[in-house]
């Protein structure tokens, strides 16, 4: 028998949204996965460098999937339960958790690291990357791109033509240039996702709160119901979600004794 639609929203509303594991969507929600394998090549780039950081770190699990973290290995969130999710999680493998509210300025040096790395940051705030990365070193990371599952976001909100140009990423590699980074790689991919019941729905919706802000079921309820019934009618309600791989090197100054000079 299948569970109704009270039952679905019941179990859906009490589900744990702390951290950045979304297994509880398992048999419920699919979404392909970008080609690149980003945790696979962050963890190759972590390997090589003596100092990392990795902004916006959710509950840590990215960041801990890595074989080897480097001697200094910091990472940052703002989320109070996901600060202590990620501190349980990351220090015991030698990484440091600072609380920071994903605002200017960074609470580091300048130049204190080889590598800043980040997955799906809310905000990025370049001009501060651009400072704490040493010359040479890389910003490596995979965004969330423009008009990311906006089937789900307009079937709650209605068009929404301006926020569809954000996250673009022709902006964020010209603001990182602006910045003095180098863009060294930049791949964009659009990606199928299907939900196969309104409790996926309501749960996404809870756990990615920027999507529909505010949302909560009661503000949602008559539309949540129709969902519901589009689903039961017509199968899995089909979105795509975007994202791109980012690349970007801060500049070596030039070697003393090479700039200028007679011909």
């Amino acid at each position: 028998m299948s569970r109704t639609f009270e039952d679905l929203l019941a179990e859906a509303e009490a589900a744990s949204v702390d951290g950045w594991d979304f297994s509880w969507l398992a048999g419920r929600a699919t979404e392909a996965r970008p080609s690149w394998g980003y945790q696979r090549l962050m963890g190759e780039r972590l390997a090589g460098v003596s100092a990392a950081l990795d902004i916006q770190t959710g509950g840590g699990e990215v960041l801990a999937g890595a074989p080897k973290l480097p001697a200094t290995m910091v990472a940052t969130e703002s989320w109070p339960p996901n600060v202590a999710k990620a501190t349980r999680l990351l220090h015991p493998l030698g990484a440091v958790v600072v609380a920071d509210p994903d605002e200017p300025p960074l609470p580091f040096a300048d130049a204190a690291f080889d590598l800043v790395t980040s997955r799906h940051p809310a905000s990025v705030w370049w001009a501060e990357i651009a400072r704490v990365l040493r010359p040479g070193g890389t910003y490596f990371a995979q965004h969330v791109g423009p008009a990311s599952v906006f089937e789900l976001v307009e079937y709650f909100l209605g068009p929404q033509p301006e926020a569809r140009k954000s996250r673009h990423p022709d902006i964020e590699s010209a603001d990182a240039r602006a910045a003095g980074l180098e863009i060294v790689d930049l791949r964009p991919e659009r990606l199928r996702m299907e939900f196969f019941d309104i409790g996926a729905v309501v749960y996404f919706l809870r756990k990615v709160i920027w999507m529909v802000p505010g949302f909560t079921v009661p503000a949602y309820r008559d539309r949540l119901h129709e969902l519901h019934e589009l689903i039961r009618r017509d199968g899995p309600f089909v979105a795509h979600s975007t994202r791109f791989l980012i690349e970007a090197r801060r500049a070596r100054p030039p070697a003393a004794g090479k700039a200028g000079g007679a011909g």
